[in-house]
């Protein structure tokens, strides 16, 4: 079999996979937003769910006895960074992977219209550019929307990483721990 007509099929085997994943990936951005409006509500009415969760936590580790309350309060504070990079993560993922689908959405079918209009099936290069271009625009917003979503997020956790770093400043002070 040639080589080129391998990857021809090979390429038009993909083409649903990628439509398909670019679609859930589009929804998870629906959901995300809807996630984010809610978080962005939270914090519009002075809720800083991370932060208060880990303040508990930091205060419950101050009061327990023992010499090693700043590796406690280090753990803590670790734990925190650890959940929130996680948490960002799945949102960048998105940044990258929705262009990329939309972009593989846009060439496979390209080339099945490229293969219609030397046929003259101009009904087949119609609907595979209506495919192409759609992919492309689904994929850069979905891009773009994941872009926004990571700016504000991350502003959102180094502000929360800074408050539970301070308040674990705060009680290894208060303990006398640092003496």
């Amino acid at each position: 079999m040639d080589i080129k007509l391998l990857l021809a099929h090979l390429s038009d085997v993909l083409l649903y996979p990628v439509l398909i994943v670019l679609l859930l990936v589009a929804a998870w951005m629906a959901l995300s937003i809807g996630i984010f409006a809610r978080a962005w509500w939270t914090r519009f009415r002075g809720g800083r769910p991370a932060v208060a969760r880990f303040r508990g936590d930091i205060d419950i580790a101050a009061v327990q006895p023992g010499d090693d309350l700043d590796i406690r309060l280090e753990s803590l504070v670790q734990v925190a960074d650890d959940q929130s990079t996680r948490s960002l993560n799945k949102v960048r993922f998105a940044v990258r992977v929705g262009p990329s689908l939309g972009l593989m959405g846009t060439l496979i079918p390209m080339a099945t219209a490229l293969g219609g209009l030397a046929r003259g099936d101009l009904p087949a290069l119609a609907d595979n550019m209506v495919v192409a271009f759609s992919s492309t625009i689904v994929g850069i917003a979905v891009g773009v929307v994941a872009y926004l979503l990571t700016l504000v997020r991350e502003a959102w956790t180094r502000s929360d990483l800074q408050a539970i770093r301070a308040h674990a400043e705060r009680a290894l002070r208060s303990s006398g721990a640092d003496r």
